[in-house]
């Protein structure tokens, strides 16, 4: 069982349930309001008055809470120097956010030594939620319905997958984007269904592959408990399996092995 420290994951996870309320609270008010504050970041991605007050609050009920954790906030940075690093994206799918499209998401996450063991998904204004630890399996709950555990599908062929690739541009600027186009004519079917929802619905079963480049620690270390304890397999898209190569490979476990091999033979 991961050690961490004075707490158990039991508890860690009800402070990111916690969190997760509290940001729910502040990211429902924000979503279509009329005077939704917008700006543009140096990497010419957006952010909104919503994400900075998000991570703010769930900070400073980190502080509060775990006063001897770290910190690491998309819009905030880095606080604190510990084993134990609790990895936030207040709004994930800002561009979603700022449009009206529903499809966004706070990540929560808690990593021990640079591996996420808590990870809670939070989209208020889809009616989800998606948690896991580490060895007590991965669940959703829909609006207020009861919680209910979630497994990855059981296909096994290729040719039965159904693939969520994220963004024609993200494989062009990384130059595979012919790696994609062949996998996508030996699937059974594609789409970019975009940011945290596809790990989601892999967890559940409903779609089989995900991948995608381009990505920061605190864009998956919410989504690796959850896909890993539903079953799933998680790494990079050339193998490897930590947060810092800036790309992501989740699927069923299955089929795993075939997507590697297709996306590394030239």
């Amino acid at each position: 069982m991961t050690d961490t420290g004075k707490y158990t994951l039991e508890n860690d996870l009800a402070l990111a349930i916690g969190l997760a309320d509290a940001a729910d609270a502040i990211s429902r008010e924000r979503f279509k309001s009329v005077d939704l504050e917008i700006s543009t970041k140096p990497d010419r991605t957006f952010v909104t008055d919503a994400d900075r007050a998000v991570e703010r609050a769930i900070r400073d009920l980190v502080t509060s809470a775990r006063p001897e954790d770290a910190f690491f906030g998309e819009e905030y940075g880095t606080a604190g120097d510990a084993r134990r690093q609790w990895i936030i994206d207040p709004i994930d799918g800002t561009a979603n956010f700022l449009r009206g499209v529903p499809v966004w998401a706070t990540l929560i996450s808690l990593a021990i030594d640079g591996v996420p063991v808590v990870g809670v998904v939070s989209a208020p204004a889809l009616g989800k939620r998606w948690w896991a630890t580490i060895g007590a399996g991965a669940w959703i709950q829909e609006g207020t319905e009861a919680p209910r555990q979630i497994r990855v599908s059981g296909v096994s062929n290729l040719a039965d997958a159904s693939l969520s690739f994220q963004s024609i541009e993200q494989w062009d600027d990384a130059g595979y984007l012919d790696r994609l186009i062949s996998l996508t004519r030996t699937v059974w079917r594609d789409r970019a269904y975009g940011d945290m929802w596809p790990y989601m619905m892999l967890a559940e079963g409903l779609i089989d592959v995900v991948a995608e480049f381009d990505v920061k620690p605190y864009d998956i270390a919410a989504l690796i408990p959850i896909v890993l304890e539903a079953g799933g397999q998680f790494t990079t898209i050339d193998g490897h399996d930590d947060l810092a190569h800036g790309s992501s490979l989740a699927t069923n476990g299955l089929l795993h092995k075939s997507v590697l091999d297709h996306l590394n033979t030239k």
